[in-house]
């Protein structure tokens, strides 16, 4: 039988609407809303939903970088996030950063210098590696980002358009590199991209969110068909419905202010 890696069960992110003027927020809306599925071990899934449907939000879940509101989420074994600046300390170099990240990990010597030689190697940045991470260019960050997370070998990859900027050459080397994660290593890995190809050729299952809520997990290519269904209807409605239908979408994520009990516990006590 297989194991699971994730489980998410009524899984609900709440952020606040800061007002225009500045003041006290008095809004709330649901970033995810009672999300539950379950992925099991060595699964390729493509996250897909368009901008602002939470997709990015999920990501940040699923790496323990953001905490939930609402639900249980259960996560067996380590997990890492590649996405552009993500876990990088800009006033650092490429090295530096390497270095604190192996520490922060609890890593001895001797295998921070091992991750950072697989990451020299990977990364190809040359003597960038020993400059300030300020200096990159967003494709340099994401070279950096790639293979530091590739040298700590997580159980759990969460890739967040990572191979969106930068040269198609190294997006071509990690895609390369992630197909053997994914044959040979039995690694579960999560996969957030607009390029819908790249998610039918290298993802298994395809879980849909939009709006903040789950619209379809299943076979890849089935969910496929159904979203680029979804984006080319829209796509053909002219500007002024397009807007309608997206704010509509919007208020249905907002959260009553009547809900005191709620608005208090989560603002502790703040009305």
């Amino acid at each position: 039988m297989t194991e699971y890696a994730v489980k998410v069960d009524h899984v609900s992110k709440i952020y606040q609407l800061k007002n225009k003027d500045g003041s006290h927020a008095t809004k709330q809306f649901y970033a995810l809303q009672d999300l539950s599925f379950q992925i099991n071990q060595g699964d390729v899934v493509g996250i897909l939903g368009t901008n602002g449907s939470g997709k990015s939000t999920l990501s940040l879940i699923l790496a323990g970088i953001s905490d939930i509101d609402e639900g249980s989420l259960d996560i067996r074994g380590e997990q890492a996030l590649i996405a552009i600046n993500t876990g990088l300390n800009p006033q650092l170099t490429g090295e530096e950063n390497i270095k604190v990240k192996g520490a922060l990990l609890g890593l001895k010597k001797k295998e921070i210098e091992q991750i950072t030689q697989s990451v020299i190697d990977f990364a190809e940045l040359g003597d960038f590696l020993y400059q300030p991470v300020k200096k990159y260019s967003s494709g340099m960050k994401s070279r950096l980002g790639f293979s530091i997370s590739l040298a700590l070998d997580p159980d759990i990859f969460i890739v967040d358009e990572a191979l969106s900027v930068g040269d198609k050459g190294f997006a071509k080397k990690c895609m390369d590199h992630m197909m053997k994660l994914r044959d040979d290593q039995n690694k579960t890995i999560f996969f957030v991209s607009h390029s819908m190809s790249q998610v039918r050729k290298f993802c298994q299952t395809g879980l849909w969110i939009e709006g903040g809520k789950l619209q379809r997990i299943g076979p890849i290519q089935e969910v496929c068909d159904e979203y680029e269904a979804y984006v080319n209807e829209l796509n053909a409605l002219d500007a002024k419905e397009k807007k309608k239908v997206l704010k509509k979408k919007f208020d249905q994520r907002l959260i009553p202010i009547q809900k005191k009990g709620f608005w208090a516990r989560l603002t502790g006590g703040i009305k």
